[in-house]
């Protein structure tokens, strides 16, 4: 794979080149290598076929995560979401143990300590991770879903972006089950305040405990608004709001 660095930034094949973009940039690659029909009944691609069927198992577990979230992430995401998600997906698919090479899958590997631990503290938005932005200590009930942040102070505990007048919080309480993709996710309020140096302790209460067998873990949403003539409106588009996973049972 090479990269297009002439004036002409063209999309499409010719001949055998294939020029396209990508979140990168523009990139020209050859036409060829082995075709499909070969690596799906050589038995010389036996190990391709078995990394395949796990790459595709582990890029599905991260779609249903990111649909778990719900409305979350399309508040706070980058570019390149899908990806990093798949990724931490397949680290988490290498801990089951219990699987024969090619069926390993992220039900197994979530049963593992190691492999909640690989989802805990996921940020959804490379751009403005929760550690970077947010200072305040907080305690996290992984029953009730309730997070307490006690004596928030804005401008000393949060990295707010410039122009930034408010800041919201808000909480979800998801309970996923990769085995069938079923998911339910309960919400907190929404507690929006101004960034100032008042001090407040603010209770996350999500509506109620998520139905479901599946994994149970806890979402935070930090968003920045613009006061503007009384109305707030998201700042930057919301490129800088923060969403992480801050508990995984």
């Amino acid at each position: 794979m090479a990269r297009n660095t002439s004036l002409f930034k063209i999309e499409g094949t010719l001949d055998n080149v294939t020029f396209y973009k990508s979140a990168d940039g523009y990139f020209v690659r050859t036409k060829g290598g082995v075709s499909k029909k070969r690596i799906m009944n050589d038995p010389a691609f036996v190990r391709t076929r078995e990394n395949g069927r796990e790459f595709g198992r582990s890029a599905s577990s991260g779609k249903l995560l990111r649909d778990a979230v719900g409305s979350f992430v399309f508040k706070a995401k980058d570019s390149k979401l899908s990806s990093r998600l798949m990724k931490v997906m397949f680290d988490i698919k290498n801990q089951d143990s219990v699987s024969v090479r090619g069926e390993r899958n992220v039900v197994n590997g979530l049963t593992t300590a190691t492999g909640k631990a690989y989802l805990k503290g996921f940020d959804f938005n490379i751009r403005a991770t929760l550690r970077s932005v947010f200072f305040n200590p907080f305690v996290v009930d992984a029953v009730t879903g309730i997070i307490t942040l006690t004596d928030l102070k804005p401008t000393e505990e949060i990295r707010y972006l410039e122009g930034a007048t408010h800041f919201s919080l808000q909480s979800g309480f998801v309970n996923l089950d990769f085995a069938t993709g079923t998911s339910d996710i309960t919400y907190s309020a929404v507690t929006n305040l101004p960034i100032n140096g008042s001090v407040s302790t603010i209770t996350l209460t999500p509506s109620g405990v998520p139905s479901g067998t599946g994994i149970v873990f806890m979402v935070l949403l930090l968003e920045f608004f613009q006061e503007v003539n009384g109305e707030q409106y998201s700042l930057n588009n919301g490129a800088f709001n923060v969403l992480n996973i801050i508990e995984v049972q």
